[in-house]
């Protein structure tokens, strides 16, 4: 019997590839409940009561521009997520935890505040797809390492 190679070399793209796209749309939730205003008036609240100048602001035209940049190069990065190594598995794994802690933001700060936050309505998709790629996406290893495995 003829073994699928295909399966075992597309989990961690298909892992990645939905949690970008579950990103991407999150970016767009983002965008239509203004969450940059959110955000820039949570900002200066931090610079005043904290002292600390280093809390970046944003235009909405660089915001935006920056994290669609940002999605891009992720999606262009599907080859290398697909093959595995290690500084990608890294990356990825990096990414996933931050976009746990995002999601989990939204979330717990809208059960908090009593009002749902900008964002909130994706939160539940990023979530899911981040945990996706950290539990199911890269738990067997590298690529390499899962096509040896079945040779």
């Amino acid at each position: 019997m003829r073994k699928n190679h295909d399966s075992g070399l597309n989990k961690n793209g298909v892992a990645w590839v939905l949690m970008i796209s579950a990103i991407s749309l999150h970016v767009f939730d983002e965008a239509v409940t203004h969450f940059l205003s959110f955000y820039d008036e949570m900002a200066l609240s931090l610079r005043e009561s904290l002292g600390f100048p280093l809390i970046p602001r944003f235009t909405f035209g660089a915001w935006l521009g920056g994290l669609i940049i940002a999605i891009i190069v992720c999606f262009s990065l599907t080859p290398l997520v697909i093959r595995g190594g290690r500084f990608i598995r890294a990356f990825a794994t990096l990414l996933a935890v931050l976009m746990v802690v995002n999601a989990l933001g939204h979330m717990l700060g809208s059960a908090c505040t009593g009002r749902l936050l900008p964002g909130f309505w994706s939160s539940p998709l990023l979530l899911a797809s981040a945990v996706y790629l950290l539990v199911r996406g890269f738990s067997r290893g590298s690529s390499a390492a899962v096509r040896k495995a079945e040779q």
